[in-house]
């Protein structure tokens, strides 16, 4: 927002940044009207030693503050994300359309044909880049065929092609509130690769044999068609398993994996692993003017845990048969094990309200976390929210860069992962896929798996983009989460999270929202009237007469205000 300070044609202004930690920047402009409440991008070219600000220049209009296609380009931008469309030469790469099966695919002896199986996908709703679908079918001898099968992008996607190029410096697809700004072009995200409902489709399978126990007695890796027979959402998957007068050979079949997949997590549960929770919000979307209508957390239903349970196993299979075959040059997925400082925020928590977390291991902290129930439904949810933050994030790392031991997957308790089950929109997947093809013969290395430092830089841009796109979801979630509230400011039953010198952080269950609530205002000399036990986690009165803990349950009041012009936030006020 630039405010006017000269005569004539050209106005000197100065540039307001979006970001807090940018000092103003001076610029000069012939334009000064056109730029008033817009979103500008500005370049830095000079700061004079005995000047307050920089000098830069004008580089081109957003749109409007405040709009929301505006603010949604401001997230990408700051985000570093490209969602520029794909080029021409990229495009050329594509094979034409309409794409079908051909009798060469068929005849090729690397493919299995799998058309025959009972093969369907489960997904969230609305979803069209199908990555994954299943299978599970009884053997005479009274174990499983249980199949997982990806889309085989690699058949499309060639290294060193345009294509693959622009993937690798994507990364990642990124999934904003009403939009999704993809790794690959539509023709192979939404069709050519993506295992829809009635098509034959091209795939790479991971299929085992399991005994009813889940013990896995066979594993197999093949490329394969397949044609799957139901594209379901996580409801409709559960309103069939829940169904008992439905007997249909998908239903009988989801049951069958459910079953296997309830085991399969309890296995894992007991190894060690950690149910994590995060605070995720989902908004339901105005299709006219694409406007946020409702906004609540994200369900979790037994669907969404089958089918997370066989991706998890694929991947850890899979990871297995790469690693055997190349352990240099495998590209691994770790999750570092949290050190006891860390976990600290956590301990301190638990500790005042009585509560005795052990974190010697992922398998202390995970039965403790099991053991953290009151009477406050949430109360664990919080809980193992607040364990989630005190985490590092999981990398993408080259096998040859790190002795076995770090291997080590802490949250999934795996001494091994990778990412496979994914390839539509991770290119992480993409190049699992060929390590995966040439363990199995199937293709000739790549060269560049032979060059480790270009496979550590791919896995660190692969690193930098996945935050990134973390990033921009988050920021995208604030940013309707504004729009929402704009209209609707709103009483709520909160949570406290946080203890701070001047009053805390609480978690919002209902809205899977979390802010401050002060107790003092600014330019309150030493806090006010109010004191942090940090032994017992309360914010207390002076006077003792009112004191606030972690955890404890607070009303109150949201709602968006401008504390800076063209600055809305959400405010959370104590009722």
């Amino acid at each position: 927002m630039p405010m006017p300070a000269g005569t004539g044609s050209v106005a000197h202004a100065l540039f307001v940044s979006k970001d807090r930690r940018i000092p103003k920047i001076r610029i000069q402009t012939r334009q000064l009207e056109n730029l008033l409440d817009k979103r500008i991008v500005v370049a830095v070219d000079s700061w004079d030693c005995l000047s307050r600000y920089p000098s830069g220049h004008y580089v081109r209009t957003i749109g409007e503050i405040g709009d929301r296609d505006t603010e949604t380009e401001v997230v990408l931008i700051e985000n570093d994300i490209n969602s520029r469309a794909f080029s021409s030469q990229i495009l050329a790469c594509l094979p034409p359309l309409p794409w079908s099966v051909s009798s060469e695919d068929l005849s090729n002896p690397i493919r299995q044909d799998l058309r025959h199986l009972c093969v369907f996908s489960v997904d969230p709703p609305g979803c069209k880049d199908i990555d994954d679908a299943l299978h599970c079918t009884p053997l005479p001898n009274g174990n499983f065929e249980v199949g997982v099968h990806i889309a085989d992008v690699t058949n499309f996607v060639h290294p060193g092609t345009p294509l693959d190029d622009e993937a690798a410096q994507r990364g990642t697809s990124v999934y904003l509130v009403e939009r999704r700004i993809d790794m690959l072009p539509k023709p192979l995200t939404e069709d050519i690769c993506s295992l829809r409902a009635d098509v034959e489709r091209l795939a790479f399978s991971v299929i085992w044999e399991m005994t009813p126990e889940a013990e896995i007695i066979l594993t197999k890796h093949t490329k394969s068609v397949i044609k799957s027979r139901a594209a379901l959402s996580y409801i409709e998957a559960q309103a069939r398993m829940d169904d008992s007068r439905l007997m249909d050979p998908v239903t009988t079949d989801l049951r069958n994996m459910n079953s296997l997949a309830k085991i399969m997590r309890l296995r894992r549960i007991q190894r060690g692993a950690l149910t994590l929770a995060s605070a995720e919000v989902k908004f339901q979307i105005d299709t006219e003017t694409h406007d946020p209508l409702d906004i609540g957390m994200y369900q979790i239903r037994e669907a969404n845990q089958m089918v997370e349970e066989f991706m998890l196993a694929a991947n850890v299979s899979v990871a297995e048969q790469i690693l055997k075959h190349f352990p240099v040059c495998s590209l691994l997925r770790r999750h570092p094990t949290p050190t006891r400082e860390m976990l600290e925020p956590l301990l301190r928590t638990a500790a005042a309200i009585g509560l005795n977390l052990d974190v010697s291991s992922s398998k202390a902290l995970a039965d403790s976390l099991d053991h953290a129930v009151g009477d406050d439904p949430y109360f664990n949810k919080l809980i193992r929210i607040l364990a989630t933050r005190c985490m590092t994030q999981a990398v993408y790392f080259c096998s040859g860069d790190l002795s076995p031991p770090e291997y080590l997957h802490y949250g999934l308790a795996s001494p091994l992962y990778t990412h496979f089950t994914s390839p539509i929109r991770r290119y992480a997947d993409v190049i699992v896929h060929r390590l995966l093809a040439a363990s199995l013969g199937i293709y000739k290395l790549p060269t560049i798996f032979q060059d480790r430092p270009q496979l550590t830089s791919i896995a660190d841009n692969l690193n930098y983009r996945h935050r990134n796109a973390q990033m921009a979801s988050r920021a995208s979630v604030e940013l309707h989460t504004v729009i929402y509230f704009r209209k609707r400011p709103t009483d709520t039953e909160a949570r406290i999270v946080k203890i701070r010198s001047n009053g805390f952080i609480v978690f919002v269950p209902k809205y899977g929202i979390e802010g401050p609530v002060y107790l003092t205002q600014k330019g309150d000399k030493g806090g006010g009237e109010w004191f942090v036990d940090e032994q017992e986690q309360k914010i207390k009165k002076m006077d003792g007469s009112v004191s606030y803990s972690v955890l404890q349950a607070v009303m109150v009041h949201l709602e968006i205000v401008e504390p800076q012009p063209n600055r809305p936030k959400l405010q959370l006020s104590l009722i």
